[in-house]
């Protein structure tokens, strides 16, 4: 019997996914754990391994398009078998839901003498409902559900002619996204109004032709020759979670000026002699990753995270560490790194971030650090601030190693100086408790004999 494949939930956050590569072919069998396609979330290009076994009788997603969480992408089933009332039901899957909710109970407005009632689609609409109790309940009858959910007549009456901001399928509204068009604003040419590729294309090439943006939403300070790019699943979450830590995560900033004179002294001896096609040299980041990890277990009321309006103290010291990849950032996460040294530490940072720009972390090797470390020093930074990682209480952004005038004993001599500037939930950790934590980071990198120890 032929059956529906959903995307499923390849990261805790995810909420759609772009199908980047099918590893299977319509006719294939596919076993239970098979890898069906590779798909890109926003964490990382995920392995989409099946949870059935059967056929692949029908692809219904193309590589390279964008899928929401739970929507159908395949039909499993046996050779030869008839899946045309399968794709029917497949097809009504696709369509939006109606952008407002349907009222509990019709009402009872008689349509005008010269106006004959909008025809209602042939095929029912996917629509999100509570379950009436009483009376109302028998004001509508659903029928046969699809992966857990409830098909109920459609309330949508037909568009009028002429009318933008009808239904679409995901293919189109990507194909819109592409070309900056405002899905809302095309005028569809389909059945009930539905808006198609066609109508897309139409509304670009119009937009050109009279020397505008395509859309509204690609209108502001973009011009004809601007390229609207679509954001990837990655860049979405980061605005997303940046956004949502900016706008719920109480931040303040303490800046120090950090002696990292022998710090430096101390990496060069230990990088001496090692060849660094066979060995791994340490960087000041991997000696920066020991230091917080040490910090942390020495003010450890510091290592704390605001979670469910609790204060949750950690017992464990995961650094996560910010590594640039070409669609933003992702944060892996250095497990128990005050008890690994820093070798260790330099090892598995270089294998994390390497599989992190090939997409190729797993969801579990982004998750529960209790502390960030961001450092733009080779990149010539100086000083910034950086924006925590919820649920994380505080993220410790590094500079640059500058050659500066200092003086000692007395007398002014070259010295070197590194600006760090910690940003602090202030829910869990106030200014005294973050100087603190400094104080212990600052005795760390200025000593750095104890970050071996």
């Amino acid at each position: 019997m032929a059956k529906i494949i959903d995307l499923p939930k390849l990261s805790p956050t995810m909420e759609e996914g772009t199908l980047v590569r099918w590893a299977k072919n319509e006719g294939d069998s596919i076993n239970v754990d098979d890898l069906l396609a590779e798909v890109e979330t926003d964490k990382a290009t995920m392995e989409f391994r099946a949870f059935d076994k059967g056929t692949l009788l029908k692809k219904l997603v193309a590589e390279g398009q964008t899928a929401k969480l739970g929507q159908p992408v395949a039909i499993f089933g046996t050779p030869g078998e008839d899946i045309s009332s399968v794709l029917a039901s497949v097809g009504t899957a696709s369509a939006p839901a109606p952008s407002t909710p349907a009222p509990s109970a019709p009402a009872q407005v008689s349509p005008a003498p010269s106006a004959p009632p909008a025809p209602a689609p042939s095929a029912p609409v996917i629509e999100a409902r509570a379950v009436a109790t009483g009376p109302a309940a028998n004001a509508e009858v659903p029928t046969a559900g699809i992966a857990g959910l409830v098909l109920l007549p459609p309330k949508r009456p037909a568009l009028p002619t002429g009318a933008p901001g009808g239904p679409s399928s995901p293919r189109v509204r990507k194909l819109a996204r592409e070309r900056g068009v405002d899905i809302e604003r095309v005028v569809g040419t389909g059945e009930n109004g539905r808006i198609t590729a066609a109508d897309v294309e139409r509304t670009t090439a119009s937009a050109a032709s009279h020397g505008a943006p395509a859309a509204a939403s690609a209108s502001v300070g973009a011009r004809r020759d601007d390229e609207v790019k679509p954001a990837s699943q990655m860049r979405k979450a980061i605005a997303r979670r940046l956004v949502e830590s900016k706008q719920t995560v109480p931040h303040f900033y303490l800046e120090a000026e950090l002696d990292v004179e022998a710090l430096l002294s101390l990496r060069e001896q230990m990088n001496d002699g090692v060849d660094p096609k066979t060995g791994v040299k340490i960087s000041v980041n991997d000696l920066f990753i020991k230091a917080c990890a040490l910090a942390l277990n020495a003010v450890p009321t510091s290592n704390a995270s605001w979670i469910d309006g609790n204060i949750v103290l950690h017992h464990r010291v995961d650094i996560s560490v910010a590594v640039a990849v070409e669609d933003g950032l992702v944060t892996p996460v250095v497990r128990d790194a005050d008890r690994k040294s820093v070798s260790a530490i330099s090892t598995e940072v270089r294998e994390l971030a390497s599989r992190a720009r090939a997409k190729k972390l797993k969801p579990e090797e982004m998750q529960g650090g209790v502390f960030s470390i961001s450092n733009l020093g080779m990149y010539g930074i100086d000083r910034f601030a950086a924006v925590i990682n919820p649920p994380e209480g505080m993220i410790l952004a590094v500079g640059q190693a500058r050659d500066v005038a200092v003086v000692k004993g007395g007398a002014l001599a070259a010295g070197k100086r590194c600006s760090v500037t910690l940003s602090c939930d202030h829910r869990v950790v106030d200014g005294a408790l973050g100087a603190q934590f400094l104080q212990a980071l600052r005795g760390l990198v200025e000593k750095p004999v104890k970050i071996l120890v």
